[in-house]
C-alpha cells in the first residue's frame, strides 16, 4: 500500500474529485479526513470509506476561507491521528460571467475559496510536516492554471495564482522535506461542470450540446471528459512520491486539450 498509515486531509471531499481522491487514498492505506463545508455529507462520505476500505476516515467541518475553522479542523485531525502527511487543497466553486457583468462580491468569493483556502490550509499543516521532516501538499489547479477561457476571469486568475503559491512553498519547504504540486485537470463531469453547461449555453448563445462538444471537449484529442478516477490516480502519484525531484511541478490531465 502506497500510503499505509499516512494521515491525509482532502478539502471539498464530500463529493466529486475530492471524494474520489479520498477513496483512492483509503484504498492505499491512508487515514483520510474529509474536510467539507457540508458536515453531514462529509460524515456520510467518511462512514462509507471506513466501511468499504477498512481504514480510518473522519469528517471535519471546514470553511476553507475561515482561518479559525481551518486551524480547528487541522488540529482535530492532529489530535486524532498525531500529524498530517498529505494535504489536498481541492475545495472550489465556479461562477461564470463576462468581465463587465462579473459582480465584485463573486470575484472576491472565488478568490477566497480557491486562493485563500489553499493558503490557509497549507499554513495550518506545514508546521506539523516540518516537525516530522516530510509531507506532501497538492493543489487542485486546472487547465485554466495554464490557459484562459471566456467568462471565467476569477476562476482563471485563482487557478493561475495557485501556480505561484505552489512554487513559493516548494522553495521554502523543500529543504525541510515538504513537497508541493499542482494537478491541472481538463473538464471533469462533476456537478460543478454540469452547472456550467446551461450557463455557458445562455451566455454564448449556443446549444448545450455545442458547449460540451466544442467549448469543453473541442480541443481534446478524443472528445472525452477527464474522470474523477483519472485525477485520483494523479493525486496518489504525487502524494506517494518519495523525493523532492518533482516538487513545484504541475501535471496536466486533460486528454490533450493543453500540452506542455
Amino acid at each position: 500500500m502506497k500510503l499505509k498509515d499516512k494521515v491525509c486531509i482532502v478539502t471539498g471531499a464530500a463529493s466529486g474529485i475530492g471524494l474520489a481522491i479520498a477513496r483512492k487514498y483509503a484504498e492505499e492505506g491512508g487515514k483520510v479526513a474529509i474536510a467539507d463545508l457540508n458536515q453531514e455529507a462529509a460524515q456520510k462520505a467518511a462512514d462509507e470509506i471506513t466501511q468499504t476500505s477498512g481504514t480510518e476516515a473522519m469528517a471535519v467541518a471546514m470553511d476553507v476561507t475561515s482561518e479559525e475553522q481551518v486551524e480547528a479542523g487541522v488540529q482535530a485531525v492532529v489530535d486524532a491521528w498525531g500529524t498530517v502527511d498529505v494535504l489536498v487543497s481541492n475545495a472550489g466553486i465556479q461562477i461564470v460571467n463576462p468581465i463587465e457583468q462579473f459582480k465584485f462580491d463573486d470575484w472576491k468569493k472565488m478568490l477566497a475559496i480557491h486562493l485563500d483556502g489553499a493558503f490557509l490550509t497549507s499554513k495550518a499543516v506545514i508546521p506539523h510536516m516540518y516537525k516530522q521532516g516530510s509531507g506532501s501538499i497538492i493543489f487542485m489547479g486546472s487547465v485554466h492554471s495554464k490557459e484562459a477561457s471566456k467568462l471565467k476571469s476569477a476562476y482563471v486568475t485563482a487557478k493561475h495564482g495557485l501556480m505561484g503559491l505552489n512554487r513559493v512553498i516548494a522553495k521554502e519547504a523543500g529543504p525541510k522535506g515538504v513537497r508541493t504540486n499542482v494537478i491541472c485537470p481538463g473538464f471533469v463531469r462533476t456537478p460543478l461542470v454540469e452547472k456550467q453547461i446551461p450557463e455557458q449555453s445562455k451566455e454564448l448563445g449556443i446549444s448545450e450540446e455545442e458547449v460540451v462538444n466544442k467549448v469543453m471537449l473541442g480541443q481534446t484529442v478524443d472528445t472525452e471528459f477527464t474522470t474523477v478516477e483519472d485525477i485520483a490516480e494523479v493525486a496518489l502519484f504525487f502524494a506517494a512520491f518519495q523525493t523532492n525531484a518533482l516538487t513545484g511541478q504541475s501535471l496536466l490531465a486533460s486528454h490533450g486539450w493543453v500540452m506542455e
